[in-house]
């Protein structure tokens, strides 16, 4: 079985690695302190602050993992400053809605680090996939769950 690739900046992987060693060195001893205080109230048949515990171990042990698996198969985004005409992974763009105006600004990334909050988003989004590969000045079409909207790139940067 193939790994799947998950596209990232550098910035992206920093943040993800950090988050590893934060569950593997801090995380992991609060959630074990917590089993051995939830097995000191005796019966563990009955003894919701001990599943609740366990279940946290599992999540935190089921996250370190999946952060090793991106961060192995990390594929770096590299910055291309030569072409600002193009939409590609890792670029970002600006862009208004048609035909009220609306700008909106994205950076496209991997999976592994989007957040549409902090204005990246996957390129594997619907809106991504739309943008890519795309020029200044076009006009897009991008398939959204509310129905099509046509939008106008204004920038790539």
């Amino acid at each position: 079985m193939v790994d799947e690739k998950h596209y990232m900046t550098l910035e992206g992987k920093e943040k993800l690695e950090k988050e590893l060693e934060y569950l593997k060195t801090e995380r992991r001893k609060e959630v074990v302190e917590r089993i051995k205080v939830a097995r000191s109230f005796g019966d563990l048949s009955e003894n919701s602050e001990y599943d609740s515990a366990k279940e946290e171990q599992a999540f935190v042990e089921g996250r370190i993992s999946t952060i090793e698996k991106m961060i192995r198969n990390a594929v770096m985004i590299k910055e291309d400053s030569t072409n600002t005409s193009v939409v590609t992974l890792g670029k970002t763009v600006s862009f208004k809605e048609l035909p009220d105006g609306d700008e909106e600004e994205y950076t496209i990334v991997g999976r592994a680090e989007a957040d549409p909050l902090e204005g990246k988003i996957s390129n594997d989004s619907p809106m991504a996939q739309s943008l890519m590969g795309k020029s200044v000045g076009q006009k897009v079409t991008v398939a959204t769950p509310g129905g099509d909207m046509e939008v106008e790139i204004l920038e790539v940067k």
